[in-house]
């Protein structure tokens, strides 16, 4: 196994920047995820850590080597692609032993790696079939088979789970998670989607349009964003935004936005906010950090609004709600009875505010 280091990576295609000025440092046997929305240049840094896609400028290293002007075949990685790229007139046991075959190995040593990876992803039994026999997950298993055969160095994942319904997504997770702690492998991957990033990843980089926004571990990311891109990215649902106006005397801070929207700084908060007095400030709050007020509640964290929306989920219900003109999203109890068009008086964890700049969107924390 080896780290992966990337050194201002660039990447162009004619006029337009698709990566740019990319450091990252990949740790040995680490799982680190690439995530972002479409076009971010998530996939194309993948291909130039491949060698399939030619850089514009910076450097990569595998373990110890400079592999900018390696072919991919002398990189020592393998690739899993979002389609799964199988021969359809092989068998599975042929499909996974092709690579094998092509480099030569002695066919004692193919029956061995095929068997122990089909051991390892549970397909024994589907050596013999053909691809057209098999079901989306299986041909995904096979996929990964065939890069785990080839114990590859650096194992690259583009997008393989989005062609899956959503249940076998969710397995494959757990598959995948488990497989790279049997391996104890170098992988990068890359999705679009941040429940993948936040439950595969030990170590998630999120990425907007070619630049990296910030790199960390899931729960950090989540609790701490660097930005308001980072921070509404990740999160599902997305975290709740709301511009508002930073006021307050007698040394105290408020944030009020149209509507009746009044909610006290709290004391973590109010040294950052202080230079912000008078000025404009968007506070951002989780679903999960909004709920029905009660009793003990404090007076200067509640809001007054009106339910739009009530999506049941059985474990959990989300109402879309009005504060004034602001939509906000909340996290409630299945237990909870509210209706659409009903009033309801909700309470936001002060210690659960974020605040951004107006401006530069950067956490002002």
């Amino acid at each position: 196994m080896a780290q992966v280091v990337l050194k201002d990576l660039a990447k162009k295609f004619d006029e337009v920047v698709a990566v740019r000025d990319v450091n990252l440092q990949i740790k040995d046997k680490e799982f680190i995820v690439l995530v972002g929305p479409s076009g971010c240049g998530k996939s194309t840094t993948l291909r130039m850590i491949a060698g399939l896609e030619e850089i514009t400028s910076g450097e990569i290293y595998i373990g110890e080597r400079l592999v900018n002007d390696l072919p991919p075949k002398d990189r020592d990685i393998a690739m899993v692609f979002q389609n799964y790229a199988l021969y359809p007139h092989m068998t599975v046991y042929d499909n996974m032993a092709f690579g094998l075959k092509m480099r030569k190995f002695p066919k004692p040593e193919i029956e061995t790696r095929v068997r122990e990876a089909a051991q390892m992803l549970g397909i024994q039994e589907l050596l013999n079939r053909k691809p057209r026999q098999l079901s989306g997950g299986q041909r995904q298993r096979v996929a990964v088979g065939r890069a785990i055969v080839r114990h590859p160095q650096v194992f690259l994942f583009d997008e393989p789970l989005s062609n899956l319904d959503a249940k076998l997504r969710v397995q494959m997770r757990v598959e995948l998670k488990r497989l790279h702690d049997r391996l104890e492998t170098t992988a990068i991957y890359v999705t679009h989607d941040q429940v993948e990033a936040m439950t595969l990843g030990d170590r998630v980089v999120v990425m907007k349009d070619g630049l990296v926004q910030q790199v960390g571990e899931p729960l950090t990311i989540y609790a701490k964003p660097r930005n308001r891109f980072v921070a509404g990215f990740i999160g599902s649902p997305a975290m709740n935004f709301i511009d508002c106006t930073v006021t307050g005397s007698n040394g105290t801070l408020a944030v009020n936005a149209p509507g009746g929207f009044l909610i006290t700084v709290p004391p973590a908060s109010r040294g950052s906010l202080e230079r912000y007095r008078g000025q404009a400030v968007t506070l951002g709050i989780r679903p999960e950090d909004i709920r029905e007020s009660g009793p003990g509640d404090p007076k200067d964290s509640q809001v007054d609004a009106v339910v739009e929306v009530v999506e049941p989920l059985g474990n959990e219900i989300l109402i879309d709600v009005k504060v004034g003109p602001n939509p906000m999203v909340a996290r409630v109890p299945p237990t909870s009875r509210l209706r659409m068009h009903e009033r309801v008086r909700l309470s936001l964890d002060p210690e659960r505010l974020h605040f951004f700049d107006s401006k530069t969107e950067q956490s002002i924390e």
